[in-house]
């Protein structure tokens, strides 16, 4: 790495360290603070994803040359990006995340990824017949990680400490249990595995929260845990603020800590397979959480019944596919966040925005919320023609709508 490169990266730190002591960031943080009392009385937020497409807003601004250089250039300018030019809800932090942990390789069966071109990508089955190929699901294995900012934390520190230091921080636990098993076995097969072979499928099912419980045990145990009560990414574009969960402590029980669940894969079940095949292990699995936000793009209404059983549901995913109306009114006198994922066509599709469109769409999901925390999170774009105002029109747009319903 050069000293051009050098002093490019520290003066992307020291603009990231400005915005993060500006008055406006400072308000955000606030917001986000009463946001997470889940009482409905705060405003709504509003935060864009842009790893999808920050290819077209980022890359043009690379200036170093070097692979390691152009790393944590990205980092820096991703961390500021929403900040500068989308002016939603997103904060800068005044330091670089340093996480510390383990990873799970689930039956100890590495996932085989054919990549198809563009954004596509297939899962190469390993399991195809359940009661054939049972033989193959071995018990978990486990693998260290650290990093900071996604980058090497020793380079950060060496480079950037002075300025933003690096600092470790809790992370939100995040489990996708039926993603597990469709990246080794196909969705029709695991399907077929529910109705042909269920005692073999409970099975399979019981293995792997057995070894995702260990895991939370182990990382406990070895006193890993930090507080997600904060700036603490949760998932799905959204934050772990919250007055509920501790703020301090070095050795935290996973009972004190945020934990994210998805079943995106059970979208095609019934209700009633989903009862028996998929929420006894949830269930099982969630109720070691303090909160948990639950749900990506699967139309979880189909399955309100069982998911409602969570005792510790703080946030819930309102995805394109979800009856709106229904969520909102189960919702009605319970703590928990509608965390709405607005389709990406507005933004992604055409390349001008149509704000009457746009302005009708969130008017919906602002009556369906009426007296519930409500939060915004747009994820799955994966381009806005190279037009960062397009995003920052966007993002207006809600607050006036949500603002024109007060």
């Amino acid at each position: 790495m050069s000293e051009k490169e050098r002093l490019r990266l520290r003066k992307l730190a020291k603009k990231q360290l400005e915005l993060s002591e500006s008055e406006r960031n400072k308000q955000l943080y606030i917001d986000w603070e009463a946001h997470g009392r889940a009482d409905g009385s705060s405003r709504p937020m509003v935060t864009v994803e842009h790893g999808t497409f920050s290819e077209e807003l980022i890359e043009p601004r690379l200036r170093c040359e070097s692979e390691q250089a152009r790393a944590l250039e990205r980092m820096l300018l991703g961390n500021t990006l929403n900040f500068e030019y989308f002016k939603d809800d997103t904060i800068v932090r005044g330091y670089i995340p340093y996480e510390k942990g383990y990873r799970m390789t689930p039956f100890g069966l590495q996932v085989k990824c054919q990549e198809t071109g563009g954004l596509g990508y297939h899962y190469i089955s390993q399991l195809h017949d359940l009661a054939d190929d049972f033989h193959l699901l071995k018990k978990s294995t486990y693998q260290k990680f650290s990093h900071a900012g996604g980058e090497d934390a020793e380079l950060v520190q060496d480079i950037l400490g002075d300025i933003l230091p690096v600092k470790k921080t809790g992370a939100a636990w995040y489990i996708s249990f039926l993603q597990d098993i469709v990246h080794i076995m196909s969705t029709e097969d695991m399907f077929i595995a529910m109705s042909d072979e269920p005692e073999l499928f409970h099975q399979m099912c019981g293995m792997l929260a057995d070894d995702h419980i260990e895991l939370m045990e182990r990382v406990e145990n070895k006193g890993l845990l930090r507080p997600t009560n904060r700036d603490v990414h949760l998932c799905q574009g959204s934050m772990c603020f919250t007055s509920d969960l501790p703020s301090e402590g070095e050795e935290l029980k996973m009972s004190q800590i945020w934990g994210y669940m998805d079943a995106q894969e059970a979208q095609g079940i019934s209700p009633a397979m989903y009862h028996e095949f998929v929420y006894p292990y949830y269930k099982r699995i969630s109720e070691r959480f303090g909160l948990l936000s639950y749900g990506c793009c699967e139309a979880v209404h189909t399955f309100w019944e069982d998911i409602s059983r969570f005792d510790n549901l703080r946030k819930i995913s309102v995805s394109p596919w979800c009856d709106e109306a229904f969520i909102g009114q189960a919702l009605q006198g319970r703590k928990v966040v509608y965390l709405r994922k607005p389709s990406p066509n507005y933004l992604g599709v055409d390349r001008i925005l149509d704000e009457d469109a746009l302005r009708a769409y969130i008017r919906k999901t602002v009556e369906f919320a009426a007296g519930l925390t409500l939060e915004f999170s747009q994820r799955d774009v994966y381009t806005v023609h190279k037009d960062s105002g397009k995003v920052a029109r966007y993002v207006e747009i809600i607050r006036e709508e949500c603002e024109a319903k007060k």
